[in-house]
C-alpha cells in the first residue's frame, strides 16, 4: 500500500452534497450515484459505504467490475446499473446477480434474453436511445425492431429503464444540440409508450443537465461530480448563481489530498532543477521534495506550474514532475522541516487549493484529474 500520501473523504460534506441535492431535485427524483472511475477517484467501495450511509440505494457504473465492488459492500436492497462495457460472461453475472445495465445495440439485447432463458430469471434492461450524442444508443430507426423484441420477449425482459446522455449539458454553446436531444428522447419514448410498454423509470440527466435542463431529471438522475462537491463546470454555477439570492456556493468538497516533506536542500543561481533543463534557478534557492508524482496522479503537465500548499503558503511545483517525486519552491518558508504536511488538495491555514486550481494550471479537467488519482494511495473516511 502508498503510504507516500494519504486521501480523505468527508462524510459529513458529502451528507450536505445529498442534502442540497435533494432540495434542489425534488423529494420524486431518485438519485443514483454514479461511482464509475474508481468513484471519481474517491475510491469506490469507500465512497458506496459512505453514500449507503447518507441514504443512497442506488449506484451506476460503468462495467461489470465496478458493479462487483459495489455489490461487496452494500446491502441486498441496493440497485447496481451498468452502464457501459460488458462481457459476454458479466451478462450472466449481472441477471443472476440482479444488477440491471444498459442495452444500446440488438446484439447484446439478443445475449441477454439468451442468459436470461438459460437461468430462469428475467434480465433487468435500460435501453439507452440515441439522441444526439453519437457514441452509444439505439438510433430511431432501430426502435420498432426493439419494441418486438421487448414484447414479444417480455417473459424474460423487465423493462427497468429508457434513458439518454446528453452531449455537454454543462456548456451553454452546445444549448441547442442538448434541447434537440431532449425533443429526440421524448419522440421515442412515445413511440414506446404508443405500444403499451412504459419504462420502471425514465432518466437522462447527468449532474449538469439536472441543474441547467430542469425538465431532464424525470424518475432519476445519474449524479456525479457535484456529489463529491464540484460543478460540471464554471458555467454550471454561475447558471446556479444567476438563479439564487445567496451568491455562496452549496456545495462541499468531499476529497482532501496531502503528504510530507521528504527532504529539503540549498540550490545555488543557475543550477538547473529535477529532469533536464526546464527549470533554472535565477537566485539563490531553497527547495523540497515531495515524494508524489504522476504514477500517484499528479500530473506532468503541472511541471513549472502547480501549486501545493506549506505552512499555509502556495508554493510553486517547480522542475519536471517525476513519476513519483515532485519538487516545490519553499524559499519563503524559513521554519520548515522534514515531515511537515503539504496540501495537494485541501485547506491548510487559511487559504484551500481546490481540484479547480489544477484545471487553472494545466489544461485538466476536474473529472481527468480526480479520476487518476492512484487507488494504491490509502483513502479514510473522515467525520
Amino acid at each position: 500500500m502508498h503510504t507516500n500520501s494519504t486521501i480523505e473523504l468527508s462524510l459529513s460534506a458529502l451528507k450536505k452534497n445529498l442534502h442540497f441535492l435533494k432540495r434542489t431535485l425534488g423529494r420524486d427524483v431518485r438519485i443514483s450515484s454514479v461511482v464509475k472511475g474508481n468513484a471519481y477517484g474517491h475510491g469506490i467501495q469507500e465512497f458506496v459505504h459512505m453514500a449507503s450511509r447518507c441514504g443512497i440505494d442506488h449506484f451506476s457504473v460503468f462495467d461489470s467490475d465496478e458493479a462487483r465492488k459495489v455489490k461487496e459492500v452494500t446491502k441486498k436492497n441496493t440497485e447496481v446499473m451498468i452502464m457501459g462495457f460488458m462481457e459476454d460472461d458479466a451478462i450472466s453475472w449481472a441477471i443472476a446477480n440482479g444488477v440491471s445495465f444498459f442495452v444500446f445495440e440488438k446484439d447484446r439485447l439478443q445475449k441477454a434474453i439468451k442468459a436470461a432463458k438459460r437461468l430462469h430469471k428475467k434480465a433487468g434492461i435500460h435501453i439507452e436511445v440515441e439522441t444526439g450524442m453519437n457514441r452509444t444508443g439505439f438510433g430511431i430507426r432501430e426502435i420498432p425492431g426493439v419494441i418486438r423484441l421487448l414484447q414479444t420477449e417480455k417473459d424474460h425482459l423487465e423493462f427497468k429503464g429508457l434513458c439518454t446522455h446528453y452531449a455537454g449539458a454543462e456548456s451553454v454553446a452546445n444549448h441547442y444540440r442538448v434541447t434537440e436531444q431532449i425533443r429526440v428522447y421524448k419522440k421515442v419514448r412515445s413511440l414506446f409508450s404508443g405500444e403499451g410498454l412504459d419504462p420502471e423509470i425514465c432518466h437522462t440527466a447527468c449532474s449538469a443537465a439536472a441543474m441547467v435542463y430542469p425538465e431532464t431529471r424525470m424518475d432519476m438522475v445519474r449524479i456525479g461530480i457535484m456529489q463529491y462537491g464540484l460543478w460540471p463546470s464554471p458555467e454550471t454555477f454561475v447558471s446556479f448563481l444567476n438563479k439564487r439570492k445567496t451568491k455562496t456556493d452549496p456545495l462541499c468538497r468531499v476529497i482532501t489530498w496531502k503528504s510530507e516533506v521528504m527532504s529539503i536542500k540549498k540550490v545555488k543561481t543557475g543550477d538547473f532543477i529535477g529532469y533536464g533543463t526546464s527549470f533554472m534557478a535565477r537566485q539563490k534557492m531553497k527547495i523540497a521534495v515531495v515524494p508524489v508524482g504522476y504514477s500517484h496522479g499528479y500530473s506532468r503537465s503541472l511541471s513549472n506550474q502547480g501549486r501545493v500548499l506549506i505552512h499555509g503558503r502556495r508554493c510553486v511545483v517547480i522542475g519536471t514532475v517525476g513519476m513519483n517525486m515532485m519538487i516545490v519552491d519553499v524559499s519563503e518558508i524559513p521554519t520548515l522541516k522534514k515531515g511537515d504536511e503539504v496540501m495537494m488538495i485541501g485547506t491548510q491555514g487559511k487559504d484551500t487549493m481546490s481540484v479547480a486550481s489544477f484545471s487553472e494550471y494545466s489544461d485538466q479537467l476536474n473529472y481527468e484529474l480526480l479520476a487518476r488519482l492512484s487507488k494504491n494511495i490509502p483513502r479514510k473516511i473522515t467525520d
